[in-house]
């Protein structure tokens, strides 16, 4: 509701939209909620009644298994259209998107560089293929190697952010 609130205060503003001011909920099309199995049954009726009232597309986004928790709110759970479980990255999208964070951090991916090949044996072996967790280890890896000031990517520097937060056991 705040995001259309301050969305039709600055049409408004701006002078881009003429008349009365139209109801808020009109601005927003889309809600996406991670983390939803979070929710509490107050929020997820809110979500149920805005998707109902205003016919807002909403996308819940969690762990596995998301889908049988809502299948206890009967009136939200008939209106999933339905739920998609992300499978591990293959052994190609991995290097595809390998490639990309290394050139982020200035580097070549290197298949045939030993260091390389080290490196991204220990993400794969980390994280599973789990593109969420590749994202969050090379989130850390970026700080670990700019206050150790270092150049290359290494297993050391895959290793080391691995122990500051929890990703299962490996």
């Amino acid at each position: 509701m705040r995001v259309s609130l301050c969305i039709d205060q600055h049409l408004y503003t701006t002078a881009q939209k003429a008349g009365p001011r139209t109801s808020a909920s009109k601005n927003v099309e889309l809600i996406i909620i991670d983390e939803s199995e979070r929710l509490g049954p107050t929020a997820l009726e809110l979500m149920r009644d805005r998707y109902d009232r205003d016919n807002t597309a909403l996308i819940l986004i969690g762990m596995p298994g998301i889908e049988k928790q809502f299948s206890r709110y009967a009136q939200l759970f008939s209106r999933v259209g339905f739920a998609h479980e992300y499978r591990p990255l293959s052994p190609d999208e991995l290097h595809f998107v390998l490639e990309r964070r290394w050139h982020r951090l200035g580097h070549d991916l290197d298949p045939d560089d030993f260091t390389d090949a080290q490196a991204v044996a220990a993400i794969a072996r980390i994280t599973s293929g789990n593109f969420r967790l590749i994202d969050r280890l090379f989130t850390q890896m970026e700080r670990v190697m700019r206050i150790n000031e270092l150049t290359a990517i290494t297993d050391d520097a895959v290793e080391a952010p691995r122990s500051t937060f929890v990703i299962g056991i490996s």
